[in-house]
């Protein structure tokens, strides 16, 4: 008998992936252990850096496109998941000898200024919506679906100039950014059946969040419209990053009501203290690598289920790539270690000893100093 993480004992053909092993107390490993792929889930992977949580994303990633039916989505604000689509000289994942990958890469994304609505606007610019430029920016997002109609319906007024100047400065800047345009990323580019990796890594924080929230909102209505073939999957990482911006109210409707129209959402973090307490409360599958810092327990410890012997601080993890997994569906707890990636991971951090500087000191040794300061 397999035990599937949000399904429990299965040994039927339904969808699934193998997500790791169980990990003995010596740290041994044991037997597989898998991860439902049949149903919507809401799942949330934490761990402070280093100790595998991107890691982690980027293997249930490889799962979902290699799972028929299913449209898996990544929204990458660190430009480390563009290796799904190949190796890191440009080579296919097949040409490497791994398993082939479909993955579609949007380094450039953009999605439709009318993903979001007037008070998004108003936030996403810092303009309060009672202000004088707040107010013709939030009339000219309900009027106009594009920035070129927004700033001509502000133009067309007779508003204050100091007013109409404010506004239009605040649109220029967000035509500055690069991420809108009427024909931006749409539901039936994300319904296919490989990967798609949403690269947000070249933008500020509030750009990246507005791409966030139109890939979200994209997503959440072919579920409901019931307009692609396949189960739409969210994967999100530095997760607290959009949910305290105009990506959040997005992000919490696919943990709220995603379930019945079959979205689902995975939020990533190393700050899961930064995460609203819906997206912890929402998660039916808890992955949690290492967490040291006091407010991010506190966190997790305010979810804990009653039915889980002892505290999650007790049980956490303390090697890269092992996880303590709460699966809220069975009511089960999991000591685990996460499987090797298929593909490869982007999100190594550089070395000084790789570098050509560090190579030639460990050939030739360390060299003589040399005084530079001026006589």
């Amino acid at each position: 008998m397999t035990f599937v993480l949000g399904r429990g004992d299965a040994d039927d053909d339904l969808p699934k992936m193998r997500l790791g092993t169980y990990r003995a107390l010596d740290g041994s490993p044991g037997a597989d252990l898998f991860l439902d792929l049949d149903r919507p889930h809401a799942m949330l992977v934490v761990g402070k850096r280093g100790y595998g949580k991107s890691y982690t994303l980027g293997v249930l990633a490889e799962g979902l496109a290699a799972t028929p039916g299913i449209a898996p989505t990544i929204v990458d604000p660190m430009g480390i998941f563009g290796p799904l689509a190949g190796g890191s000289n440009g080579e296919s994942n097949r040409d490497l000898g791994g398993d082939a990958i479909a993955a579609t890469v949007f380094e450039e994304p953009t999605v439709a200024p009318d993903t979001l609505d007037p008070r998004s606007w108003c936030a996403l610019l810092g303009l309060d919506p009672e202000s004088g430029a707040g107010s013709l920016v939030w009339r000219a997002a309900q009027e106009r679906s594009t920035l070129a109609g927004m700033r001509k319906h502000i133009t067309d007024g007779d508003a204050p100039d100091r007013d109409e100047r404010a506004a239009l400065n605040h649109l220029r800047l967000a035509q500055s950014w690069g991420v809108f345009d009427a024909e931006g990323i749409d539901a039936e580019q994300l319904g296919g059946g490989e990967i798609t990796v949403v690269d947000v890594s070249g933008h500020e924080t509030a750009a990246m969040s507005a791409v966030c929230r139109g890939v979200g909102e994209a997503l959440y209505r072919a579920g409901v419209s019931d307009s692609v073939d396949r189960l739409p999957w969210l994967l999100v990482d530095e997760a607290h990053t959009f949910f305290d911006g105009v990506a959040a109210s997005a992000l919490e409707t696919i943990l709220t009501r995603g379930r019945a129209p079959g979205v689902s959402l995975v939020s990533a973090t190393q700050r899961p203290s930064a995460v609203p307490e819906v997206g912890v409360s929402q998660s039916d599958v808890l992955l949690s690598h290492r967490l040291t810092a006091g407010a991010d327990l506190d966190a997790l410890r305010r979810a804990q289920p009653t039915y889980m012997n002892g505290s999650l601080a007790d049980r956490m993890p303390s090697q890269p790539g092992d996880v303590v997994i709460v699966d809220d569906a069975t009511e089960t707890v999991h000591a685990a270690r996460v499987r090797e990636r298929e593909t490869p991971h982007g999100g190594d951090s550089p070395a000084v000893s790789e570098t050509s500087y560090g190579q030639s000191i460990e050939r030739n040794g360390r060299p003589e100093h040399v005084d530079v300061r001026p006589e």
